[in-house]
């Protein structure tokens, strides 16, 4: 099984929320696979051609691509594993914190470290994030984007408060074990931790502590 993931010019630094998504799902259902760290501007090139984001798992002839996808490609494809949705409730609750890590999270995180992503791309994607990402903020540079961050940080905190009153009754959103719905929100959370020195929570916040054991998992923070 191989897994191209996203990397910085340190082909060793993984940062994409996606493809964080699925190293933990593979590792909750104690799958080996080899890792094929992959920069913005080689994805084109995976596999032949014709790839236009990662994650993307090979496992034998099966070629998946999309996070959400290669998830219920693993539950269906290794059902004596452990669950990953735990059945249709928990498939749903993982479309829902998907849909609110998308539309609520992850334009704050971008707001926080979008430089800092750019400093630790290799020189040929560094052109490529710049000309595409100030094109999406039109004609705002990436330092403009992430300056006054500081003043930000609160808001992106109170964020997860509706987490934190539910780990106030279980260690995961779906119980006492987690699921895809935590990967997603822990693949989420480990990009601007692989990208930036920003300290995104005070010591003590029930969200890292709940993000520690998330990625307990995969043997520990990233």
């Amino acid at each position: 099984m191989q897994l191209y993931e996203l990397c910085g010019e340190d082909r060793e630094r993984r940062f994409s929320p996606y493809t964080w998504r699925i190293r933990l799902a593979l590792a909750h259902k104690g799958l080996a696979f080899e890792t094929c760290p992959t920069r913005f501007t080689e994805i084109p090139a995976i596999l032949g051609g014709g790839q236009t984001s990662v994650p993307v798992l090979v496992d034998g002839e099966a070629i998946v691509r999309d996070s959400f996808a290669i998830a219920e490609y693993l539950e269906e494809t290794y059902p004596d594993r452990p669950a990953l949705f735990g059945g249709d409730g928990g498939r749903r609750l993982s479309r829902f914190v998907e849909s609110w890590v998308t539309g609520t999270l992850h334009p704050q995180i971008v707001g926080l470290v979008v430089a800092d992503i750019h400093a630790i791309l290799s020189e040929a994607d560094k052109t490529y994030f710049r000309q595409s990402r100030e094109g999406w903020f039109k004609g705002v540079t990436l330092e403009e984007k992430q300056a006054g961050r500081e003043e930000r940080l609160p808001a992106f905190q109170a964020s997860l408060d509706p987490l934190r009153a539910h780990l106030k009754r279980a260690a995961f959103m779906g119980g006492e074990a987690p699921l895809f719905a935590d990967f997603i929100l822990a693949g989420t959370l480990t990009w601007p931790m692989k990208v930036s020195d920003l300290e995104l929570f005070e010591p003590g916040d029930p969200v890292l502590d709940w993000y520690r054991r998330v990625m307990a998992i995969n043997g520990g923070r990233p």
